[in-house]
């Protein structure tokens, strides 16, 4: 057959499919009917045409194949190993360590792990010393280890730098030239925005700010590393798909327009994850299907590496059980279902498209009004975006609260008869008064309210 199928149809437009809307209608109003209007100021249509394309000349590459990755917090080197590596014959493709001691030996955390692994290591602590061990260590075995480092998402979660702003930018400047050998060394903590409250728009816009606060601090001093290493940013992805697929396209976009501007390595590299936000301990087994979902968004979004959430993680020390389910669901959705073979999934999608062109041109405005505000650094310290996302927060609160954002067995459909689970960490913000700097940005849960009244 020679000839296709479609031309025997005549195209319609945009505009005749509005007329035969509004006719079915019946004198109803179309934009009060069918329009919905998102958190991120972006208007919702019921339909989307091909001429909303028109207008959108940025093209976006996404990743037709990605990473299963397992996160461990590490407080035993051989017992992080031995999880590690036990994972690894399950089916994990990365690890993600999390170090809170200097103590932990690297070459016992890091032996026997397969040549060419990826591996995340994240400190909660800085050290030049340790750094340029990992960076021999990752030389000598041939793994890929990239450094999640990041001074100003640590002073915006906890108000406080490590040591001070001076002595945090030297010692991240020695990791950055001692760590030839690592994929990457800074990475960008979105993932605090999104679960602090913060709409896609402003986590946009407040990632590319962040990461400008590096750029123009090492532009003339070790700019020039970022020419061949990635910036690793990691997002927390929520459970609005289509807005959470095109979140990611978007800051692929905004990040290369802002990398073009330094000359460096316009591709990022996409951790992504799901969120803490929308998760519940009320009927906390709907948190499977949440993070089934977002792993899938996360995908679909292009990102690298995607790192699922255990749908106990918020009550329940690291288990077995959970971190095997967790693992399980990235192996069907690669094995059985076949994510990783579709090269652009998302690309061509008018409404996906659509999102993407919004998000990228709403966050890229806010962006620059934090920059004419003085950068990301001064507006954190003068509090107005903590007040910023507080005012986001509180509006998605209300949504909840009225149950305009269901979450099933927390505001709606509740067994009234469920007994809820044995707390194994705190379940909910630690209230301790401390001495900081700043105000931090704090995460928070929708759900924290009503599950205080059922305890």
């Amino acid at each position: 057959m020679t000839k296709s199928l479609f031309d025997s149809f005549d195209d319609v437009s945009a505009k005749q499919w509005k007329q035969k809307i509004q006719f079915d209608l019946k004198g109803a109003d179309y934009n009060e009917a069918l329009i919905f209007k998102s958190l991120e100021g972006i208007d919702i249509k019921p339909f989307y045409h091909q001429e909303d394309l028109e207008h959108i000349s940025t093209t976006i590459s996404e990743n037709s194949s990605w990473n299963n990755s397992l996160k461990i917090e590490v407080s035993d080197a051989t017992i992080g190993n031995q999880k590690a590596r036990e994972a690894i014959k399950k089916g994990a493709e990365s690890i993600h360590f999390v170090i809170a001691k200097e103590t932990i030996d690297l070459n016992l955390l890091l032996e026997n792990i397969p040549p060419n692994t990826q591996i995340f290591i994240e400190t909660e602590f800085l050290s030049i010393s340790y750094i340029k061990e990992l960076n021999d260590i990752a030389q000598n075995l041939n793994l890929d280890i990239f450094l999640a480092t990041d001074i100003i998402g640590n002073l915006a979660s906890t108000g406080n730098w490590f040591t001070s702003l001076k002595d945090d930018h030297q010692i991240l400047q020695d990791i950055i030239k001692q760590s030839k050998h690592l994929k990457s060394t800074i990475s960008i903590d979105v993932g605090l925005y999104q679960n602090a409250g913060a709409t896609m728009v402003q986590q946009l816009a407040y990632a590319l700010a962040h990461v400008n606060e590096y750029l123009n601090h090492f532009k003339d001093i070790t700019l020039s590393s970022f020419t061949k290493t990635p910036i690793l940013f990691k997002v927390a992805v929520g459970s609005n798909y289509f807005f959470e697929i095109a979140k990611l396209r978007a800051l692929r976009i905004l990040w290369r327009s802002l990398a073009s501007e330094y000359d460096i390595l316009e591709e990022c590299y996409i951790l992504a994850y799901p969120s803490h936000r929308n998760k519940t301990i009320m009927d906390y087994n709907v948190n499977m299907l949440r993070t089934t979902t977002e792993c899938m968004s996360a995908i679909l979004g292009g990102a690298n590496t995607v790192q699922n959430l255990p749908y106990d993680d918020i009550y329940n020390l690291e288990n077995d059980f959970g971190t095997r389910i967790s693992l399980n669901q990235l192996l069907i959705l690669k094995n059985e279902s076949y994510f990783d073979l579709v090269t652009n999934p998302a690309s061509g999608s008018y409404y996906i498209e659509s999102l993407t062109d919004q998000l990228a041109e709403k966050g890229l405005s806010l962006f620059k009004n934090i920059e004419e505000g003085g950068g990301f650094l001064n507006q954190l310290k003068s509090g107005i975006l903590q007040k910023k996302i507080k005012e986001s927060a509180k509006k998605e609160q209300e949504l909840f609260d009225n149950q305009t954002i269901i979450l099933t067995g927390a505001n709606k459909y509740v067994n009234s008869e469920e007994v809820l689970p044995t707390f194994q960490k705190s379940v909910f913000p630690d209230k301790n008064v401390r001495k900081t700097l700043l105000q931090p940005i704090t995460k928070h849960r929708l759900s924290e309210i009503v599950e205080k009244k059922t305890q």
